[in-house]
């Protein structure tokens, strides 16, 4: 494809990773333009009372964390804003609808990738809502693709109708580099990362891509399903 402006929107740091770090990998390597919004701070749900004030340093080294990833994978842009972490239900969905059209209208992305519908984790369905309401296919829309990614220990871990599972139907093939680029990037996220077998451990990351590859014939992949598409 001709060089497009993508934007990844991503409730909290790492989730961009998590979800799609591998392909923001190979298109800033094809000349893309790619951008990742991230709206919730992603730390002060371990807390029994949000406190952010008492988790500042933990919080800025989270957020340099999300710059240094994004280095990684070579995005152009990360911008961070601190929604309350697994409280995101507590805002009015307006507030965040807002905040994604006002990246939207600032960058003008043709293609947006961010979170599956059915999700076990509050933010990642909420974030997901207010972006498929600020892509709503009003005349004049400038996002023409829409996809939605999987987050290890969070999609796969939700309980529900089989039809609301995520079984994709678009991949992104990896090479080598850009799987060890997504590893990489996981890998400044120290705080957020588990040890194997947790679902959010590298080894199992790696494991995934692989299974996504193999899946379609590589021998590692991210996938994705199509929300919208328009020609």
């Amino acid at each position: 494809m001709k060089n497009k402006i993508i934007l990844t929107v991503a409730a909290h740091p790492d989730d961009e990773i998590l979800g799609c770090g591998g392909a923001m990998a190979r298109f800033a390597e094809e000349g893309h333009e790619v951008h990742v919004l991230i709206l919730a701070e992603g730390l002060t749900s371990r807390d029994s009372k949000r406190d952010r004030n008492a988790n500042i340093g933990a919080l800025s080294e989270l957020n340099q964390c999300a710059l240094n990833a994004g280095k990684i994978v070579g995005v152009k842009s990360v911008e961070l804003h601190d929604f309350p972490d697994n409280r995101m239900d507590s805002l009015d969905r307006l507030d965040v609808t807002k905040l994604v059209e006002k990246k939207i209208d600032e960058i003008g992305p043709s293609i947006i990738f961010t979170h599956f519908y059915n999700d076990l984790n509050i933010d990642h369905r909420i974030t997901n809502e207010a972006v498929v309401t600020a892509c709503r296919p009003l005349p004049g829309q400038i996002v023409r693709e829409l996809y939605f990614f999987e987050v290890p220990s969070s999609t796969e871990w939700q309980i529900g109708p089989s039809g609301g599972h995520f079984i994709p139907n678009y991949f992104v093939s990896l090479s080598e580099s850009q799987l060890r680029k997504k590893l990489n990037a996981l890998a400044e996220y120290r705080s957020e990362m588990r040890e194997f077998p947790h679902a959010r451990s590298l080894e199992a990351a790696e494991a995934l891509s692989k299974w996504r590859g193999a899946s379609v014939g590589f021998s590692a992949a991210e996938s994705f399903i199509l929300g919208r598409r328009i020609v």
